[in-house]
């Protein structure tokens, strides 16, 4: 982590306005998003043997692919209220599903109405520079012969992999129909989330180097930021299992017998996914753990120095103090050696007390 960016944690409050936002999700407020200023479409009409890919410049556009006999993948990029709700109201999609197409902070979830299946989850993305997660939330529709993908974010998704086998003739996705699109749309996202993940790893690798070898006010900071990631990665990889539970129960028509056994896999995947989360959360309760060990250790070194240098300091404290009184008849007073005999003593039995404290193992 750059210097600037756990300063800012420490002394910038309104670093801390993200726990709010990771913790507080009330669903019965209207999240409210600035729509963008326009819509972008992408189709990929295929079948076995041809494929049409377009840009569409209008939602209305998009609308003849509705009966086509091939299968149809409509990506679409920025959420306008009024063209998601054409686009919904075309393809037969309920206003629910499209009510939570546009829903903000949503907990990953299926359903299964009017013949459509629907879920919305989360694509994770690590930000290298400020070392977080970022989320961008998606909607995808499967319908008879068409899958529709809905988005946020125009610039970035995890689906190019996908693009690109689509324009390989003879590629499985397209030898089979929308539900094994539908499939792959999944497993991209799934898998992406193991990409976040490692890095994730890596960076409480690194910590666990950092505070083994120096631990300080800076090292706590970045536990804790680590710890709200993990809390989002944790809210955004466990309920998939269940999404992808839901799927398998299905006993909807638009999942065929033979695309089971890759839900199945996604399903193990998400399942691994999980406990790694899992893992990587008991792990930085470990480091916290260690931290605070690691600050005790410290404290104890110090008050152990201190302890020893103030029983050093006792013997010589004492012969002054003795020789110090105010009586007329101290031995060696008016001796001329006097004064060199009580320093050697202040001198040797702080040595023979430090060979004591040695044999005994104490430092």
């Amino acid at each position: 982590m750059q210097t600037r960016n756990y300063f800012s944690y420490l002394l910038n409050p309104l670093e801390l306005l993200r726990t709010k936002k990771i913790l507080q999700v009330n669903p019965t407020a209207i999240a409210t998003r600035k729509e963008p200023e326009a819509v972008k479409l992408f189709v990929y009409d295929f079948d076995h043997e041809h494929i049409d890919i377009k840009e569409l410049t209008t939602v209305s556009s998009c609308f003849g692919y509705m009966e086509s006999p091939s299968t149809t993948w409509l990506n679409v990029d920025g959420l306008r209220k009024t063209d998601i709700e054409a686009i919904c109201t075309k393809y037969g999609i309920h206003y629910l599903i499209a009510e939570d197409i546009l829903s903000m902070g949503h907990r990953p979830k299926m359903d299964e109405i009017d013949g459509l299946l629907f879920c919305l989850l989360n694509m994770l993305y690590f930000n290298e520079q400020d070392s977080t997660v970022e989320i961008e939330q998606i909607s995808i529709v499967l319908g008879k012969n068409f899958v529709i993908s809905f988005q946020e974010d125009e610039t970035r998704d995890v689906f190019n992999p996908l693009r690109e086998k689509l324009k390989i003739t003879g590629s499985k996705v397209r030898n089979n129909s929308a539900d094994y699109l539908f499939y792959s749309l999944l497993d991209l996202i799934v898998d992406n989330y193991y990409v976040v993940m490692e890095k994730l790893g890596d960076k409480i690798e690194i910590l666990e180097e950092d505070i083994v070898r120096n631990s300080n006010k800076r090292t706590l900071a970045r536990i804790n930021m680590l710890r709200k990631e993990m809390i989002i990665l944790k809210r955004s990889v466990a309920p998939v299992r269940e999404l992808v539970n839901g799927i398998l129960r299905s006993e909807s028509e638009l999942i065929e017998e033979r695309t089971e056994k890759y839900f199945k896999d996604v399903y193990d995947h998400i399942v691994q996914a999980n406990d790694l989360a899992e893992n990587y959360r008991d792990m930085m309760m470990n480091l916290h753990d260690l931290y605070l060990s690691n600050v005790n250790l410290k404290m104890n070194e110090v008050m152990k120095v201190m302890a020893i240098v103030t029983c050093l300091l006792a013997p010589a404290t004492v012969i002054g103090g003795i020789f110090g009184m105010n009586f007329e008849s101290i031995p060696l007073l008016h001796n001329q050696w006097g004064f060199f005999i009580s320093v050697a003593l202040m001198l040797l039995i702080p040595i023979l007390m430090l060979r004591m404290f040695r044999k005994q193992g104490w430092f």
